[in-house]
């Protein structure tokens, strides 16, 4: 575990936190109005290896030998020139200044504009000091239709290990038996609703922004796997979630290659299978692998992948009123509600993706990237 303090003064600004993998939904944009929940479980942290933050050069300002080696292989519309390694923590995990000792952290007034809706989006520089120094050392970002979040600047603070607590990532067995699967499908709030909990007049059922995540990064790798070939994916939820898109966008033909779930828990893969559907450690980031390396790993966030492999019954749906979290009862039977609409990729996750691909240099591939609004207009985005 580790304690981060400011650069300038050494001053605490966290409670202890250990690290975690930076979950594939951090840089997100979902909806219009949607009031999202806090991005990191509490007591967690995770590091994003790429620059953020200004300034910025266009793509035609960077010659293609140059992005390639900053790992993008297509035209984006900027490439950030700011430092890498911003560290993203709950904001509850930030020491306040309540206590009057000179320590945490506090709100720039200053910088609480920017390109915001409802509420604060960092756009305009950091809007968090160091309660001691007053040395910007984070952006606090809770707009609507945003993850909430606070992310530290890369060289404004330090990590410090604490004593006693290194522990070693769980093994894939124990993952399995705490069994923490994500949803597929969960209640948006509106931006501003007041509601007590167990209201669901403020909330629609959507499918879960972070399956959306997932799946806009599966499926830039799922194209690249194809070789240009359609790709057969199982049935049930995962052919809800990409068979619509994939048979779309790939060409249809006999040579098809086969994509399969494959984990802890599940049996071996068959020779016939192409394409190996794993999950990804929460705390690593490292996709499981099996013995045999042949086929394309396409990695999934744990939680959507146990749902994909084991699937569970749909969460019960309040009828009217609210119990405290976890407590149910005999009226309470009804599953949730479905979506009103088909699964849709997240599009942005897809796109930054697929540009670090080096398949996408593939004339074919190419072509999905350039027509993504295309795609989008057909509604597998």
């Amino acid at each position: 575990m580790f304690v981060f303090v400011c650069a300038g003064c050494g001053a605490e600004l966290t409670a202890p936190l250990s690290q975690v993998a930076l979950p594939v939904h951090a840089h997100q944009t979902y909806g219009n109005g949607a009031q999202l929940p806090v991005l990191m479980d509490s007591g967690t942290f995770a590091v994003d290896p790429e620059p953020c933050g200004p300034p910025w050069r266009k793509w035609e300002e960077d010659q293609p030998d140059e992005a390639a080696a900053r790992g993008v292989y297509a035209p984006v519309h900027a490439l950030s020139d700011g430092a890498p390694g911003a560290t993203v923590i709950a904001p509850g995990d930030a020491h306040g200044d309540a206590h009057g000792d000179a320590h945490g952290t506090v709100l720039i007034p200053e910088n609480r504009g920017g390109g915001n809706c409802c509420g604060l989006d960092g756009s305009a520089g950091p809007n968090v000091a160091c309660a001691a120094c007053a040395r910007p050392v984070a952006s606090r970002i809770d707009d609507c239709s945003l993850w909430q979040a606070m992310w530290l600047v890369p060289n404004a603070v330090r990590r410090l290990p604490v004593d006693g607590t290194n522990a070693a990532p769980l093994p894939w067995s124990e993952l399995m038996a705490e069994g923490k699967g994500t949803p597929p499908f969960e209640p948006i709030a509106r931006w501003g609703s007041r509601m007590a909990a167990g209201h669901w007049s403020h909330h629609w059922w959507s499918w879960s922004p972070q399956w959306e995540a997932a799946a806009g990064r599966a499926l830039a790798h799922l194209l690249a796997a194809s070789e240009g070939r359609s790709v057969v994916v199982p049935n049930g939820l995962a052919a809800e979630v990409f068979r619509r898109a994939l048979d779309g966008m790939l060409p249809a033909g006999p040579q098809a290659r086969r994509a399969v779930l494959a984990g802890p828990g599940r049996p071996a893969p068959d020779g016939d299978a192409d394409i190996l559907l794993v999950p990804s450690h929460p705390q690593t980031g490292e996709a499981w692998a099996p013995a045999d390396p042949g086929p394309y790993l396409v990695p999934l966030p744990f939680g959507v992948w146990l749902w994909l492999a084991f699937p569970e019954p749909d969460p019960p749906f309040p009828t009217s009123g609210g119990l405290p979290d976890g407590v149910l009862r005999d009226d309470f039977d009804p599953p949730a509600p479905r979506p009103r609409h088909l699964f849709r990729a997240d599009p942005e996750t897809f796109r930054q993706t697929l540009v670090r691909l080096p398949d996408v240099r593939s004339p074919w591939l190419r072509e999905i990237l350039d027509n993504l609004t295309q795609h989008m207009r057909a509604g597998y985005f």
